[in-house]
């Protein structure tokens, strides 16, 4: 990193006579005013000098410490602003969580194709770190859930070209540096204990030289200078081994823990005590865990120490345990067996914040993106409740942190944990039996079960690893857990859904074409323009046609594209598609009109109103489905089309057939009130903070200013077309609900003319089905009840009597063979049935003590193999011999199996050899 030595040697620096020292226990570069400092400060090059003795000028509560941070900021030029969700996908497509204050302002303000809020700005954001989840409890310092205080300045270049939304300097490194310093001041700090230390920053493409900032052995602050991009030709090769050059926006990017600055305040032992004092000592009492005096000493000398069981850093974890013990004279052994307990303790009270901030801000658990990390979150908790002897309802515990938060929603989130709780132990219930199948499989290869397995069975069951291990020693089998196994799982499942792996190039042939005028927002009723052609491509199958300006609508947003005709003197081109590329429209057609001449062009009307009509009830089913399931729903997906449109939401229960009429009754509510669906394009800023992210159900768009659809109470930023009031959908239908996957629910509805066809296609069938059963319309449901009901017994009745005709063959009533084989007598019969009566003729004569081989001919060749305990023969082997004389295969445990194949005229010669093939496998 010597290439960025000159970018840390500041004035403020050299004026306030810091020298820059070389650390000798990590080799890392530092800034210090002590100039009889020897080593860097950070763990594990020192302990931790603040416990029981803070050395600030007193103690903070969050709340005090988070409005001591921005009230300074604001004292000092910065505007505060309100944070952003913990969910970041709501305002951007390529990551997941909120990990830090920046990304609030990525890609958009960062890459200065928007104006940031204010500049300079101060937040304290709530962010999610899943990367730090095995840290959580260990080191006394991490937390997954945590506030990131912080100041920003954007700023660009003097020689920067004019495209960008902001311009000039606002502050860069030397005031940044004297900032840290005098909020450290204002608090009474020593500045002579302040440390930087050099760290530079390398993330998403971007890079600069960066510090963080360390007081009595705990990093406080990290100051990023945010000033590069990546560049394969570029000056500067960064700790990732690639290359950056300087970019024209640079930009001050710091993050202060609000957590760790209430804590060293404090000077309590662990930041947790800090943090959560009243719900640690809740947990503890619930657990019953208490200490001895001689303990709680213990547990505060290693307190100084915990910051050598960091993950990342240590080599692993029984060995950083082992270096602490012996550091303070203990039994290793004893010292885990008092510390595990008390940690486990820290990190639920952690995971319930986590789980308070993720379900509080409308995150649902499910199997993809947020939703899994939520999910993994909570059983994770669930689990550690349960291995420390917690017995406390978990809804209960994650509210308790939901209502420190301040959040409105927490009997949905109590009702969210709920459910996850219940479906958890059902998934145990299934994955207890895979596992016990796994262990065995490795165990006979004296193999331990690879990490590969155990995260495969945790994203597939819910299985912890140490449950994992307790059911495989049970089968003799091994499993090496590694201490970051949540950061595993939590890293297979970090990319969004929706972001594509690969970015298709750029039509170069479009590429000095203007951008289209796009008329259909300018009167979205009109279908009639007149424009000109300003190019035609061909195609492989027709042609594109570029226009100045256009009333077809592209695809996009779910909405499919307009058709209709382009028409000039001499000739009609049927549209039969729609696509925008960079801003160009282009018509594809079936004929070329021609260049450089004028077209009418022809929008299908009748098309166009049915999609339209369908995309505004999409924006009212949703809305809808807000009023009746939560404030939790948010779209996950959605299809327009013209006989009917869907719509995927998050949701953590099915849709009752109560909620679909409720649904539906407020959904035309509101089409019977005939408002005015109206549109507007304010600044992106003034938007979000006036409708919050929620704007973004569709998709989010680019630009300084948005275009935003209001339709009775709901706004949305949405690109497509839409009637003009409410009453032009004529009536909204549901048609269907189901789930699509876990946690995302799918409403499929009609609106206007598809909503009356809808209706009289259902009651067609009804109908249809009443003249069936010969009955009135009203009596439909009552009389296949009583069908359905008959038609079960009937069932019933030929199960029973063909369990009593096995039984009857198996005592002596069939004509099959019977042979010797050793000690047990083996009936060899053909059954021409179905597999259901050779079932049960096999388990009646297995419980007779005989050995059963039944063939059957009905359906291909098929058999039935069952043995009786201690009779010598595997059952699988011995279907796999015979079906295979069939030209097929079968198999199954030792007791029971089958099989068959297609040569049904090879049965016969399969059961003759049946005797031999029973020897031959008892022998063997």
């Amino acid at each position: 990193m010597s290439e960025l030595a000159d970018e840390y040697r500041l004035e403020y620096f050299e004026e306030e006579g810091f020298e820059r020292k070389e650390c000798p226990s990590c080799g890392a570069h530092f800034w210090t005013r002590d100039h009889d400092r020897e080593t860097c400060g950070e763990p594990p090059c020192e302990e931790y000098g603040f416990i029981e003795n803070p050395g600030f000028d007193s103690e903070y509560s969050l709340e005090e410490m988070r409005e001591a941070f921005l009230s300074f900021f604001e004292d000092h030029g910065h505007e505060r602003i309100d944070p952003y969700p913990v969910a970041a996908n709501r305002w951007r497509d390529d990551v997941l969580l909120t990990q830090a204050s920046i990304y609030d302002f990525q890609p958009l303000v960062t890459s200065g194709e928007t104006p940031p809020p204010a500049n300079p700005l101060t937040i304290s954001q709530p962010c999610i770190r899943m990367q730090d989840i095995d840290n959580v409890g260990k080191t006394g310092r991490h937390t997954m859930a945590f506030e990131m205080m912080a100041h920003h300045a954007f700023n660009t270049r003097e020689d920067a070209p004019d495209e960008y939304a902001y311009e000039g300097e606002v502050y860069w490194k030397d005031k940044t540096v004297e900032l840290c310093d005098g909020f450290f001041e204002s608090l009474g700090v020593d500045l002579e204990e302040i440390i930087y230390i050099e760290d530079p920053w390398v993330g998403g493409g971007n890079a600069g030289p960066a510090m963080e900032v360390i007081f009595r052995g705990v990093e406080l602050a990290t100051l990023v200078f945010m000033s590069m991009e990546q560049d394969p030709d570029g000056e500067y090769e960064m700790k990732d081994g690639n290359r950056y050059s300087p970019m024209d926006t640079y930009i001050v990017d710091t993050g202060y823990g609000l957590e760790r600055w209430t804590w060293v305040s404090q000077g309590t032992p662990t930041v947790y005590e800090a943090v959560y004092p009243d719900m640690i000592e809740f947990l503890k009492d619930n657990a019953e865990l208490e200490h001895t005096d001689d303990e709680e000493q213990l547990i505060h000398r290693t307190a100084k120490l915990a910051g050598h069981m960091d993950i990342d850093e240590a080599e692993d974890m029984e060995t950083a345990r082992g270096e602490i013990a012996a550091q303070l004279d203990v039994d290793a052994g004893e010292l885990e067996a008092l510390m595990e307990p008390l940690e486990d303790i820290y990190a639920i009270a952690d995971h319930c914040r986590t789980l308070a901030y993720m379900l509080g801000d409308g995150i649902v658990p499910s199997n993809v993106g947020t939703g899994y990390l939520t999910r993994m979150v909570l059983r994770r908790t669930k689990r550690l409740c349960d291995t420390v002897g917690v017995d406390a309802p978990l809804d209960e515990l994650v509210d308790m942190q939901a209502e420190r938060l301040e959040y409105e929603n927490r009997d949905t989130i109590r009702d969210i944990v709920r459910t996850e709780v219940e479906k958890y132990r059902e998934t145990l219930e299934r994955g207890g039996r895979r596992v016990e199948t796994m262990a065995e499989e490795y165990a006979e290869k004296s193999e331990p079960i690879p990490v590969e397995e155990l995260i495969e069975l945790y994203d597939s069951h819910g299985l912890q690893p140490d449950m994992v291990e307790e059911i495989a020693a049970d089968a003799g089998a091994d499993v090496d857990v590694p201490d970051d196994f949540y950061s595993l799982v939590a890293k297979r499942h970090e990319t969004p859904e929706t972001a594509e792996t690969a970015e298709e190039g750029e039509d170069e042939r479009f590429a000095d074409l203007p951008e289209t005028e796009k008329l259909y927002y300018d009167d979205q009723q009109r279908t009639q323009f007149e424009a000109v052609v300003l190019d035609v491509f061909e195609r492989e199958e027709g042609y594109d046609v570029v226009l100045d300006q256009t009333m077809f609508y592209p695809e996009g947003g779910g909405q499919p594209a307009d058709r209709g005709t382009l028409s000039t003197d001499d000739t009609t081109v049927e549209v039969e598609d729609v696509q925008i590329e960079d801003g160009v429209v282009l018509h594809r057609t079936d004929e070329s009109p021609g260049k450089g001449g004028f077209v009418n062009g022809q929008v299908d009307g009748t098309r166009r109103r049915q999609l339209m009509r369908h995309h505004t009830a999409t924006h009212i089913v949703i809305h809808a489905a807000r009023q009746v399931l939560g404030e939790h729903i948010r779209q996950a997906g959605a299809q327009k089309g013209v006989d009917a449109s869907r719509i995927d939401m998050r949701h953590y229960d099915r849709i009752s057939r109560e909620d679909v009429k409720q649904i539906e009754s407020l959904a035309n509510d509101i089409v019977m009130d005939n408002t005015a669906v109206t549109q507007e394009w304010p600044d992106r800023h003034d938007a979000e903070s006036e409708h919050g992210f929620d704007l973004y159900q569709g998709g989010i768009p680019p630009g300084e200013q948005i275009r935003l659809i209001h339709v009775d109470e709901d706004v949305q930023a949405c690109g497509g077309t839409h009637v003009a009031r409410t009453g032009d959908i004529g009536a909204i239908k549901v048609l269907n609900t189901e789930r699509v996957q876990d946690g995302v629910e799918r409403i499929t509805f009609a609106a206007g003319d598809a909503a009356i066809e809808s209706s009289q296609r259902t009651e067609d069938a009804l109908y249809e089905a009443a003249d069936i059963l010969d009955v009135a319309p009203a009596d439909v449901p009552d009389t296949a009840e009583r069908f359905f009901e008959e038609w079960k017994g009937r069932g019933k009745e030929i199960e029973d009597l063909k369990e009593q005709l096995a039984a009857a063959r198996a005592g002596g009533g069939g004509s099959g063979e019977e042979v010797d084989v050793g000690e047990t007598t083996a009936v060899i019969d053909r059954i021409d049935a179905d597999m259901g009566e050779l079932r049960a003729t096999a388990n009646a004569l297995v419980e007779d003590g005989k050995i059963a081989v039944l063939g059957s001919g009905e359906s291909g060749a098929q058999f039935v193999v069952a043995v009786p305990d201690d009779s010598g023969v595997n059952a699988g082997e011995v279907v796999g011999e015979l079906a295979g004389r069939v030209g097929g295969g079968g198999g199954g445990p030792p007791d029971f199996a089958q099989g068959g194949g297609p040569n049904v005229a090879d049965l016969d010669d399969a059961l003759e050899d049946a005797p031999d093939v029973l020897r031959q496998i008892q022998d063997a």
